[in-house]
C-alpha cells in the first residue's frame, strides 16, 4: 500500500520561508516521479514543482518559479518543497504526489498522479 505523508506546513508571516517533507512508502521510491501541488479553497489543484525519478531534473510551475526549490533523499524516501518569500496567497494545503512518469511523458496534471499525501496546511499571514 502506497502511502505519502506529508508534514511542516504551519502559520507563517509574509516573507518567511517554510520547508514541507514528504516521506513515501509502499513504493520503490527510485522508480517514482515526485510532484507538489496546492489547493486553496474553491480553486482547482495547482501543480507548483516535480522531480524525475531518474535523474535530478526539476520543472516548476511558473507561478512560484524564483521562490521554489524541489528535492529529494533517496536514501529517506522523501522529497522536499523549499518556498521562500512567502505571500498571503500562498495560502492552501500543499499536496505531495508521485507518479511513473519520466521526462519523455512528464505532466503537470493531477490526473496523471496516481498516488497521494493528505495535505499539509500552509497559511501565510499579512
Amino acid at each position: 500500500q502506497v502511502q505519502l505523508v506529508e508534514s511542516g506546513g504551519e502559520l507563517v508571516q509574509a516573507g518567511d520561508s517554510l520547508r514541507l517533507s514528504c516521506v513515501a512508502s509502499g513504493l520503490t521510491f527510485s522508480a517514482f516521479s515526485m510532484g507538489w501541488f496546492r489547493q486553496a479553497p474553491g480553486i482547482e489543484r495547482e501543480f507548483l514543482a516535480a522531480i524525475l525519478r531518474s535523474s535530478d531534473w526539476t520543472h516548476y510551475a511558473d507561478s512560484m518559479k524564483g521562490r521554489l526549490s524541489i528535492s529529494k533523499d533517496s536514501t529517506k524516501n522523501s522529497v522536499y518543497l523549499q518556498m521562500n518569500s512567502l505571500k498571503p496567497e500562498d495560502s492552501a494545503i500543499y499536496y505531495c504526489a508521485s507518479t511513473s512518469r519520466t521526462r519523455r511523458d512528464f505532466s503537470t496534471q493531477p490526473v496523471h498522479y496516481p498516488y497521494w499525501g493528505q495535505g499539509t496546511q500552509v497559511t501565510v499571514s499579512s
